[in-house]
């Protein structure tokens, strides 16, 4: 590998005229030719505006860019394409009812006499770029039926076929199973060993001592560390990141489980149209002083349960019982007053209200409490904002609108204001999703704060790594089916619950999937 720089930003800064936020702050950023780069940063740290500038999203207030030593101007992603430069999205960018080939070919689509699309032309060049690399897929498969892992193979090859040689991805193992980012990572080495360059941004620093060969550390859109991964640990990475060591060791103490505080009996949920159930007679109970985590990959239920117990959707049969209690019917609201404390996977929409303040958002779901002989009492709302401001450690000024702070700050006003109510039982859905390192430590020495009060934790999460650092007893949805009711015990492997989550294997085989968690210790396969 050539040591010379095939890519070189020099003296990259952007502001972002609407809130005046310094994105980059004359960043140098450089990566040889034929390496996997990693570049890694909190929330907020400038490593996305950066890769958008490189592929065209954005436009840099100054700095230049060179390849091969040549500057170049890259004002669209077209001009990025034409340099052999691609990036891959964290969200997938696919239109399920086409096939792999027309979503590859999606915008330089081959012409019949110039005008008509040639379907088997489209096949025929997708399948040589799919044979070309190694890969196994067949290009007239629908990317409706595709696994999440195959979705984020699509989008590989679609740069690919547009001839790119360096291929930048953003978060590619956000909503991967272990074997999954285990494909991709051998998909990068082979791509790696054939030519390519790749940069790589993540939060995972595990998967940045696996897959690549030099690091790029940011902070407060500044680079303020480049190292050759063989010679830095994960403890070190996160201290130039954040600035403190984060060491994501925590103690969670032997299980006291008490009574069910809810259960979900032989739920189901369909779509009107749809053959296959959403939710597939789903049984679940939480009790008091336990973590129940739910696992599985996006698409397999995941989404519809939180809907469930969050009060957004009715089963379509089955119950849903608090302390022995139906409130399957119950709306939302109805629900909040028996207690429920919900912390949603979409914070930005569902969590919060953007445009009102963050003390607005503290007390929303409580306002009444604030009332007195029908005058709303300022000062005593402003005392119990203050008062969570500082034990969640949010950044913001509390009378400011909520849009304006950082993901991992909306995420602990929203914590905050859930844990401000008493409570018996608390839906966490990704709660980590998006956040950097040191929000995250936050936010899981919160919720094992709650278990040791007692209080029952549904921890809903695509991260396996979350759910196993968190969690007392692990289930697994595959299809909106219980696939899997596991005690997350040492010996649990991140491969077998994967083999669950993949649809691998079924602990019920079709039968009701009944999960009695009490007793679910011993249920492994």
């Amino acid at each position: 590998m050539s040591l010379e720089s095939y890519l070189q930003m020099r003296g990259i800064s952007k502001t972002y005229p609407e809130n005046n936020v310094l994105a980059n702050n004359n960043v140098n950023f450089d990566v040889r030719e034929n390496e996997i780069h990693a570049v890694v940063g909190e929330n907020g740290a400038g490593k996305t505006t950066l890769m958008k500038i490189l592929y065209g999203l954005e436009q840099p207030d100054s700095g230049r860019i060179l390849l091969r030593g040549r500057e170049v101007q890259i004002d669209s992603p077209l001009d990025a394409s034409r340099l052999g430069i691609g990036m891959v999205h964290q969200h997938f960018r696919l239109i399920p009812e086409f096939t792999i080939a027309e979503n590859v070919v999606l915008g330089i689509e081959p012409r019949k006499r110039g005008i008509f699309f040639d379907r088997d032309q489209a096949i025929r060049r997708v399948g040589e770029v799919i044979h070309r690399y190694g890969f196994s897929i067949d290009p007239r498969q629908s990317v409706s039926r595709l696994t999440v892992g195959q979705m984020q193979l699509i989008e590989i090859i679609k740069i690919l076929y547009r001839e790119a040689e360096l291929l930048i991805l953003d978060e590619p193992t956000s909503v991967l199973t272990e074997q999954q980012i285990h494909k991709l990572f051998a998909t990068l080495e082979n791509l790696k060993g054939i030519g390519k360059t790749i940069v790589i941004i993540t939060h995972k620093l595990g998967e940045v001592k696996a897959v690549s060969q030099r690091v790029t550390v940011m902070r407060k859109g500044e680079v303020v560390a480049v190292r050759d991964t063989a010679e830095v640990d994960e403890r070190e990475l996160s201290r130039l990141m954040v600035g403190k060591s984060v060491t994501f060791q925590f103690e969670r103490e032997p299980l006291n489980r008490g009574r069910v505080v809810l259960e979900l009996r032989d739920a189901v949920l369909r779509r009107k149209g749809q053959d296959r159930s959403l939710l597939d007679r789903v049984n679940l109970k939480v009790h008091a002083g336990e973590i129940l985590g739910v696992a599985g990959v996006s698409g397999n239920g995941l989404t519809e349960l939180e809907d469930v117990v969050g009060g957004l959707r009715r089963v379509s049969q089955g119950k849903l019982l608090h302390n022995d209690r139906d409130i399957t019917d119950l709306p939302a609201a109805q629900l909040r007053e028996r207690g429920l404390a919900y912390v949603p996977a979409d914070r930005l929409h569902r969590g919060s209200s953007l445009q009102s303040s963050v003390t607005e958002n503290m007390i929303i779901s409580r306002h009444h409490d604030f009332l007195q002989g029908g005058i709303f009492q300022q000062q005593a709302v402003e005392e119990f904002a203050d008062s969570l401001t500082r034990s969640f450690s949010i950044d913001g000024d509390p009378r400011a609108p909520i849009g304006t702070l950082s993901g991992g700050n909306i995420q602990k006003v929203i914590l905050a204001r859930e844990l401000a109510s008493q409570t018996d039982f608390i839906v966490f859905s990704e709660p980590t999703w998006g956040l950097d390192v040191a929000s995250a430590e936050f936010i899981y020495a919160k919720i094992l704060e709650i278990r040791r009060r007692g209080v029952a934790v549904l921890l809903i999460s695509s991260n396996l790594d979350e759910i196993l650092a968190l969690c007392d007893t692990l289930v697994v949805l595959y299809r909106g089916r219980v696939v899997a009711v596991l005690a997350n015990v040492e010996n649990l492997s991140k491969e077998l619950v994967g083999e669950y989550m993949m649809g691998l294997r079924d602990d019920f085989q079709g039968a009701s999937g009944s999960s009695e968690i009490a007793s679910s210790e011993g249920q492994r396969s």
